[in-house]
């Protein structure tokens, strides 16, 4: 086994803080089980419970059911079974990794949106428990990003197994500037203007935490404070699908118009999942210097140097102050701006990023 998998599965159990006892849940596709397997390890060495299950948002299985379900006309109810499972748990690790990034694209996005909708409440537990995101690197995730399977190896292990350290101290500078901050405004060319109030919620520095690899800092607006209007010039990829071009309208904190050059009609879906599917719940700052290549994988994209990315739907908990309003939805997309050129970063005022260059770099 690439001793750089033991060294991974080492970096999660930290973020997790898995201890003697803990109840651990896996979640992964067959082609991860090499992470798996190291995961078990380190998790007999802490005297850890781990349980080991087959994810249900890709792969053959859960494209058949949806494809089968849809068929039948059923409804979706959130299966108790599942929910017991998280309720009892105390600690998960969710491991991206697939056989065919393209295995979704043929079930209905209504069919798609009623089932994430269904199991939002499995989500929410989940979320309030100690949880981590990663990706173990396969060979139709580096065809995806373009990349020889061994390139795309090296990229995954050095946005991963890294000075975490060096990173946070480099991330809290602007922590700090967002924690005391009320309106942030992101202006890119002529096809990006919107503000937003932060007041009073939390920036995370995220490094090695919930996401692994980490890079970025992140906090949740003031739902009904985002104005403008924004178009999320790299593509999102979902479920097998690409979109592209993608441009919301805000007014009242609402999208009030959205368009796309590709695949509109999929992103209408996520927009009508529920109401808040049409408001923000992240604002999020790219910082990981390492990522400087998009992957089609929002889990590294988002954290590359030079981007910022807003997430429709679902504000994380953490980030929301007392008093504030938290933002509810089944759906939690994020969606990327190109911050490389004729961009900048506003906070009250205050230009504290242009063309991807920090204030505190230059």
């Amino acid at each position: 086994m690439d001793p750089r998998i033991r060294e991974h599965a080492q970096t999660l159990a930290d973020a997790i803080d898995l201890d003697e006892g803990d109840d651990l849940v896996i979640k992964s596709e067959p082609v991860a089980e090499d992470l798996v397997v190291a995961l078990y390890e380190v998790a007999g060495d802490r005297g850890a419970n781990p349980f080991h299950i087959t994810t249900n948002r890709s792969g053959r299985a859960i494209r058949n059911y949806l494809r089968a379900a849809e068929e039948r006309g059923t409804e979706f109810e959130t299966p108790a079974h599942q929910q017991a499972l998280i309720d009892e748990a105390d600690c998960h690790v969710i491991i991206r990794s697939h056989e065919n990034v393209t295995e979704m694209v043929d079930v209905d996005d209504e069919t798609n949106a009623d089932y994430e909708k269904a199991h939002s409440p499995i989500l929410n537990e989940r979320l309030g428990d100690r949880w981590t995101l990663t990706q173990h690197p396969a060979p139709a995730d580096a065809q995806l990003a373009e990349m020889s399977f061994e390139a795309y190896q090296n990229f995954v292990y050095d946005a991963i197994l890294k000075d975490w350290d060096e990173q946070r101290a480099f991330q809290e500078q602007m922590v700090e500037i967002l924690d005391d901050a009320d309106e942030v405004r992101i202006v890119s060319g002529e096809t990006t203007d919107v503000t937003m109030s932060v007041a009073g919620n939390h920036t995370i520095n995220d490094t090695n935490s919930n996401n692994i690899p980490g890079g970025e800092v992140f906090t949740a607006p003031i739902p009904d404070s985002v104005e403008g209007e924004v178009l999320f010039d790299k593509p999102v990829y979902r479920r097998g699908k690409e979109v592209t071009g993608a441009r919301l309208v805000f007014e009242g904190g609402e999208v009030v118009d959205y368009s796309a050059e590709k695949n509109e009609s999929f992103l209408g879906s996520i927009l009508d999942t529920d109401p808040g599917a049409r408001r923000l719940g992240e604002l999020g700052i790219g910082m990981n210097r390492d990522i400087d290549r998009f992957t089609y994988n929002m889990l590294f994209d988002e954290k590359m140097g030079d981007t910022v990315h807003m997430a429709v739907g679902r504000a994380y908990e953490a980030n929301v102050g007392e008093g504030n309003e938290q933002n509810q939805s089944a759906q939690h997309v994020d969606m990327i701006v190109d911050m490389s050129e004729d961009s900048r970063i506003e906070v009250d005022g205050e230009v504290v990023q242009r063309d991807g260059t920090f204030v505190f770099e230059e």
